[in-house]
């Protein structure tokens, strides 16, 4: 039995180690965290990504799970509401499709629910060595010791620590799209039910939906800005960042600052991971540590789930290594680019006018009586790339 090792508990991580023990693997999963990671933001699982999810027995709790949004509304400094619209959202899409929006923790968690058996996880620990020959590798951890596998997968996101001891430093691969984004947990204090709503103003957002039901809510403050120069690790100078940014904001910011200083907090640029390949020698990423494509795609969730499917599948379909990374590398790579490629489409500048022209597009689709046509045109690119890889099933 072929023994495993997975850096990172996350979406990609847990995925991968389900698939492997259900291949007959022995995988382990090492996670920097002290225990599984809680927040963040709701992620989207779309197209080919929902039929992962599926074959794992979960489809229908993820849908019991979802955020459910019914729609959105933008308003003015002063709380004003300036539009409100029921066909989409701007974090779950549309709001008649089949995709599914959930918290990342609730799915991390439903993921878990199934990948327990036979699997090994080590907590508070994380890889700081790989050295690798024809017989395997010899992995050390910063505060375990050294132990040896057969292989070694990095999933451990944006900024993977197997990615810069095997490919080289993170500057390489990375690829910033001008924006950062903050998510933090707060009180639903507006009475948000299943809807978001956002303010926003030249170069910044501001927005606030339900959560869980509507028991909670999650705050989101976007900017655009020249790459920033901050330690990922400290919270405290990130917040203070934050709050400097937005201390001239109108609507709910004010109170959405103060709610920040005491909710654990996601913040990290909107960056994409790209390169010429996933796998060397017997180190292969998975999902944000091999290919990113950043929030701005809406489909991070969707390549971890879809990737970790079929690296677990290749490896399945021939125990040699080899011949395993160059199929996961061939039937992957064209999902991955074609996904990528939202972000860019995604991507604009907030100018005033650009933020007038949104608002007057929206209005302007409530009074079309093929409102929901012209949405689904809009969103085609998405649809196509969510969908644009079919499922093999892997023996």
């Amino acid at each position: 039995m072929q023994k495993v090792l997975i850096s990172g508990a996350g979406i990609a991580g847990t995925t991968l180690a389900y698939w492997l023990r259900r291949h007959g693997f022995a995988p382990t999963v090492v996670e920097r965290a002290p225990e599984p990671r809680s927040g963040g933001h709701a992620v989207d699982i779309r197209g080919t990504a929902l039929g992962v999810v599926d074959r794992m027995g979960l489809l229908g709790r993820v849908r019991e799970l979802s955020t459910d949004m019914r729609g959105m509304s933008f308003v003015n400094g002063a709380g004003k509401t300036l539009v409100k619209v029921t066909e989409h959202t701007l974090t779950a899409g549309l709001t008649d499709s089949d995709d599914v929006e959930i918290l990342r923790d609730d799915l991390t968690d439903t993921l878990a629910s199934v990948a327990q058996e036979g699997v090994e996880y080590v907590y508070g620990d994380w890889i700081t060595g790989i050295t690798q020959d024809a017989d395997g590798t010899r992995v050390t951890f910063a505060r375990g010791e050294a132990r040896d596998f057969d292989l070694v997968v990095g999933a451990d996101g944006q900024h993977s620590a197997v990615r810069s001891l095997i490919f080289g430093a993170e500057k390489q691969f990375s690829h910033y799209l001008d924006t950062y984004l903050a998510v933090f947990t707060i009180p639903n204090f507006l009475d948000l039910d299943h809807w978001q709503t956002f303010h926003m103003t030249p170069g910044k957002m501001a927005g606030v939906y339900s959560a869980r039901g509507n028991t909670e809510a999650r705050a989101m403050l976007g900017f655009q800005s020249p790459e920033l120069d901050f330690d990922r690790h400290d919270v405290e100078q990130q917040r203070k960042l934050i709050a400097d940014l937005f201390a001239d904001q109108g609507w709910e910011v004010p109170r959405l600052l103060r709610e920040m200083t005491s909710s654990e907090l996601y913040f990290d640029s909107m960056t994409q991971i790209r390169m010429d390949r996933f796998t060397e020698g017997r180190v292969a990423l998975v999902g944000d540590a091999g290919y990113g494509p950043s929030p701005l795609s809406g489909q991070g969730t969707s390549l971890a789930l879809v990737g970790a499917y079929v690296l677990a599948g290749s490896l399945a379909s021939t125990r040699d290594h080899r011949s395993a990374f160059a199929s996961y590398e061939r039937e992957i790579r064209p999902f991955v680019l074609q996904n990528q490629a939202l972000a860019s489409l995604n991507q604009r500048k907030q100018t005033r006018f650009a933020q007038w022209r949104q608002i007057q597009s929206l209005r302007a689709l409530r009074y079309l009586p093929f409102r929901s046509r012209v949405m689904k045109a809009a969103m085609r690119p998405l649809t196509e790339a969510s969908n644009a890889l079919a499922l093999k099933d892997y023996s």
